[in-house]
């Protein structure tokens, strides 16, 4: 049987979805039902109720050991999918807490519970610093500890870590490291946020970039990648590196809204996020830019797919397409 963590979030539900389409015995771990009906939404979404019937459901949190006991019997692959994303200072300890110790615990349940494979569902965020020669980051980009990484960072880099002192002790792993993430079902989070403010009207840009993937090619990579004899290796899951202006301006396309028309120069991007510091500091509202969510929107780095593209034979959605056959206003 099939162990998913996080399958009440955007990867999770999304692979829970495709492994019962391909026949897979899955059990899955919820906090809440809350969790579960958004899962059960998406199932919904693509007429697919009965399949979701299929699913054992276990209570389960990755931080609370005991809790863990009852939802690794008889399981023989584990899709760790469960994290917190945040780039809010305030969660830093949270950000540890979940992202480190309760993948330290699923690493530890595997190893006792003779699982045959797990695979960690990490994040570019966690991957290596360009040096002065290097242009492109690929899996093989070193981390350096003196560059800043924000908070989220620096719990993936450190759940990896886990990882792979797992496979060090004789499990088999592999870890993906996707891109900005576009799915459906779960517009609250991530880039659903995204999706969502333009629709409501953004008016900023930025030529910044970053890598992006569909969901739907996440999570068959990821099946691939663990029916196959691969194992011990870490790949990037990207479509492709795309500016924050290119995306947003099929996002408004696709939802027939204006597109953003004012670019958010580096130095209006530090004014609003103090602002928004400010507002938040005195007024309880939530603090809905961070210092590195603009950096994030500024950035330049460019990623690597190819050690994925070659090793499978793969390729990849076209991410504007995605969003054209995925959010067009019906």
């Amino acid at each position: 049987m099939i162990l998913v963590t996080g399958g009440t979030g955007l990867v999770g539900a999304h692979l829970l979805l495709h492994l019962i389409k391909n026949g897979a015995n899955v059990r899955a771990i919820y906090r809440d039902e809350k969790g579960i009906q958004k899962t059960k939404s998406l199932f919904q979404h693509y007429n697919k109720l009965a399949s979701f019937d299929t699913i054992e459901w276990v209570q389960a949190d990755i931080i609370d050991i005991p809790s863990l006991e009852n939802a690794f019997v008889g399981i023989t692959q584990v899709y760790h999918c469960a994290a917190l994303i945040s780039f809010e200072p305030k969660d830093e300890n949270k950000l540890r807490k979940i992202n480190i110790e309760g993948t330290a615990n699923i690493v530890n349940f595997c190893l006792s519970n003779e699982v045959q494979k797990l695979c960690y569902v990490s994040s570019i965020a966690a991957l290596g610093d360009l040096a002065a020669h290097e242009t492109i980051t690929s899996e093989e980009t070193e981390w350096n500890p003196e560059k800043y990484h924000s908070d989220y960072a620096i719990s993936k880099y450190g759940a990896e870590m886990e990882i792979w002192r797992g496979q060090q002790e004789g499990l088999k792993i592999i870890i993906v490291n996707p891109g900005v993430i576009l799915g459906t079902g779960f517009e609250e989070q991530g880039s659903g946020q995204l999706i969502k403010r333009v629709g409501e009207g953004l008016k900023f840009y930025t030529y910044g970039k970053t890598a992006f993937v569909a969901v739907d090619d996440v999570v068959r990579i990821m099946i691939q990648l663990m029916e196959s004899a691969i194992c011990n290796e870490r790949f990037i899951i990207i479509s492709d590196n795309i500016t924050f202006k290119d995306l947003f301006d099929t996002i408004a396309d696709t939802l027939k809204v204006k597109r953003p028309s004012i670019e958010a120069k580096p130095f209006l991007l530090e004014l609003y996020w103090r602002f928004s510091w400010l507002t938040h500091l005195f007024s309880n509202k939530p603090n809905n830019v961070s210092k590195n969510t603009v950096r994030s929107f500024l950035n330049q780095t460019t990623f690597s797919n190819q050690k994925i593209k070659k090793t499978l034979q793969t390729s990849f959605l076209d991410v504007h397409q995605y969003i054209r056959d995925n959010f067009s206003v019906r």
